[in-house]
């Protein structure tokens, strides 16, 4: 970039550009919401010894900031410069009226006004930096600390370039005196919370008389900046550095190159600010630096303050030139955004009570009927919803529950044949008896109803799931009253279908356990069962050939073969030994004893392996067992749904609006009902100020073609 470019006036030539960031920056700010606009602006970030407030006045040409150890910038600063030529050249109207103020006392060509103070003018820069200090102390204390609440001041005068700068506070590392044990982290936070920002250029300050690799402010803007497009480095102190050494090379970009490059200046030292040196003073000494030294007087007029100014102002012109159509697309997009959450918060006042009431239940409704039924026009192509999630509790959780339930992991065969013997009396049974058979299969039908109820609490849960769903709208969110109310009548009616629902359930059970119809047609008979075991027992014997006729041998001629046990046995047959229900008990007593004939202990339990009788009726009564409780498990899981569809989802579908009319349409209760939330009303007035602000950034931006 030559010299020439900058110091010519054509170096600043569109200042209406940085006025109207400007106007936009005073625009959100007077409003008072966050500018959500990525606004272009430079940022300037440095450790507190870099010589950042030093810069700032070098560049403004007076003393204004406050100064003293420790973190003395604690609130972002927003800098805004206006060259008083270009402002009475006719680029602010409103503020050329301002030319028109004297004050004999103080100099009326320059002067500060801080946004928080509307119309007051700051002719003396001492009082600028008490109001600096007096207003950061009403934010965060006389303490350390530090708040990210900006303070935006506007210079105008003869003797600046329009820019905008953003001073924040300085990087440090150890906590001093009563200053937050996390400030280098809040510092930080705060930092890259403006430099992150992709519209931000950053002024990275650093004192040429330390390494450059350690320097706080390029650290930082590395981490989003690393390839140094938006950065611009500031070389302070040097004159500082030791005899023979200079910052050529890094002007040069040979040690951390930046796309902006560097600039170097020399500032006021601390003795010349305690002696009160003029900075116009310190500017002609800054001059006569670079212009007499060996390293940097053949490229003195690429350094110093002045050139810094110019250099910030065209870089900030340039810019903005390049991300203004982008702005006006943010404004125009964030407008809509904001316009059409306003339109769905509504007005306060929206009229009558009791038809405002009658609406919302009528919606509401409407909403419960379409969501049940799957009509919803925002149908998830992405999880099941509504109507969908009950069928899924019946046909997928119901469903394989019940089918999962086996009657015999809790009833073994010895228990079955417990049952048998108690069945058969005082005199062993001929035949397997059929009262054993109803008394296992009611017992295993009994269990079906823990499921059965299970999923009606499945099924309530989905309905409370659907009406918090329903009620998380915006509409409901306004009127916190209204919306208590739905949800404390609408989990009453619940409740209230609840109770007829289980009862239902529970009376299915009860009919399938008091009536075991041995005539269905699907129930596999005794005599069927009785076949099956006997076919299991005795397999069916190949036939017998003569091997030399190839004919079939006469059953005489075959040899019996060894088979099973015959399928129904009498009393007696099959047992030997001391096998058998009683075998064992007697297996243990010796013959004296057992002819003593003692009397039966009080308990009688089963006891030694089952008899060959016993293991086939066993297996004759679970095969029925088994057969008649699929019967039950089918019929189970098709009624047990229509149940909860009858007296719990289709009852309250088709009753709920009576219901909530009923409970909630009453006049005395209305316009409690209608009371709006804090939310709604906060909310309602930050969209209000929103609008207000973008609709003023839209008339700003659509001025510039």
């Amino acid at each position: 970039m030559a010299p020439e470019s900058l110091a010519t006036p054509g170096g600043i030539s569109d200042p209406g550009l940085i006025k109207l960031v400007n106007k936009l920056q005073d625009v959100f700010t007077t409003v008072g919401v966050n500018n959500p606009i990525d606004l272009p602006q430079i940022v300037v970030v440095g450790s507190q010894s870099s010589g950042k407030s030093s810069v700032l006045e070098n560049i403004v040409g007076r003393d204004f900031l406050p100064r003293g150890s420790g973190i003395v910038t604690r609130r972002p600063l927003v800098l805004q410069l206006i060259n008083r030529t270009a402002q009475a050249n006719g680029f602010d109207q409103d503020e050329t009226e301002l030319l028109d103020t004297t004050d004999k006392a103080a100099n009326t060509d320059e002067w500060g006004e801080f946004l928080h103070i509307p119309g007051q003018k700051f002719y003396d820069f001492n009082k600028i930096r008490d109001e600096i200090s007096r207003e950061t102390e009403a934010k965060v204390g006389r303490n350390a600390g530090i708040s990210p609440s900006p303070i935006n001041l506007r210079i105008v005068s003869p003797n600046v370039l329009n820019l905008t700068l953003v001073d924040l506070p300085g990087l440090t590392r150890v906590p001093v005196g009563d200053q937050p044990r996390d400030i280098e982290r809040q510092i930080r936070d705060m930092i890259l919370k403006y430099i992150q920002k992709s519209n931000a250029i950053i002024l990275a300050v650093t004192a040429a008389n330390i390494d450059l690799a350690n320097s706080d402010g390029l650290k930082l803007a590395r981490e989003v900046d690393p390839e140094g497009q938006r950065t611009i480095g500031v070389l302070t102190k040097v004159d500082l550095m030791d005899d023979g050494t200079d910052v050529v090379d890094i002007l040069a970009g040979r040690i951390i190159p930046l796309r902006l490059g560097y600039v170097p200046v020399v500032n006021r030292g601390q003795r010349d600010i305690d002696n009160r040196k003029p900075i116009n003073a310190a500017l002609e000494a800054e001059k006569n630096f670079f212009e007499n030294h060996k390293a940097y007087r053949n490229k003195s007029s690429y350094c110093g303050t002045p050139y810094l100014a110019r250099k910030l102002n065209l870089i900030l012109m340039m810019h903005i030139k390049q991300t203004l159509p982008d702005i006006k697309a943010r404004i125009s997009g964030s407008l809509l955004k904001y316009s059409q959450e306003l339109e769905s918060l509504g007005p306060s006042m929206l009229g009558n009570s009791a038809n405002i009431v009658l609406n919302i239940i009528t919606e509401f409704t409407n909403e419960w009927r379409t969501v049940l039924d799957g009509n919803n026009t925002e149908l998830s192509s992405t999880e099941l919803s509504g109507g969908a999630r009950i069928s899924f509790v019946f046909h997928e959780l119901y469903s394989n529950g019940v089918k999962a339930v086996d009657p015999f992991d809790q009833v073994k065969d010895v228990d079955i044949r417990t049952v048998l013997v108690n069945s058969s009396g005082s005199s062993p049974a001929l035949f397997v008896g059929t009262t054993a058979f109803e008394l296992i299969v009611k017992q295993q039908i009994k269990r079906l109803e823990e499921p059965s109820l299970k999923c009606a609490s499945l099924v309530y849960d989905e309905l409370v799931r659907i009406l918090t769903q329903l009620l998380g709208k915006n509409m409901y969110r306004r009127y916190p009253s209204l919306k208590e109310k739905i949800h404390a009548v609408v989990i009453s009616f619940f409740k209230k279908a609840m109770e007829p629902t289980n009862k239902l359930v529970r009376d299915l059970v009860s009919m399938e356990s008091c009536y075991i119809n041995t005539g269905h047609p699907d129930f596999l008979n005794g005599h069927r069962a009785m076949a099956m075991v006997h076919e299991k027992h005795n397999p069916a014997r190949p036939v017998q050939v003569d091997p030399k006729t190839g004919k079939p041998l006469p059953a005489s001629a075959v040899t019996p073969a060894r088979t099973g046990s015959p399928t129904i046995l009498g009393p007696n047959e099959g047992d030997t030994g001391n096998s058998g229900f009683f075998g064992s008990f007697f297996a243990a007593k010796n013959k004296k004893r057992a002819a003593a004939m003692d009397a039966p202990p009080p308990t009688l339990k089963a006891s030694g392996q089952l008899s060959e009788r016993e293991g086939v009726e066993v297996e004759v009564i679970k095969l029925l067992i088994s057969s008649y409780y699929n019967i039950v498990k089918r019929t189970m899981i098709d009624m047990v749904p229509k149940a909860i569809m009858l007296n719990l989802v289709s009852f309250t579908r088709d009753e709920m609006q009576k219901e909530l009319l009923e409970n909630m349409y009453r006049a005395s209760e209305l316009d409690d009902l209608l009371k709006e939330s804090d939310y709604t009303i906060r909310r309602r007035k930050e969209c209000q100020q929103m609008v207000e602000s973008l609709g003023k950034a839209s008339e700003i931006v659509s001025q510039v073609q």
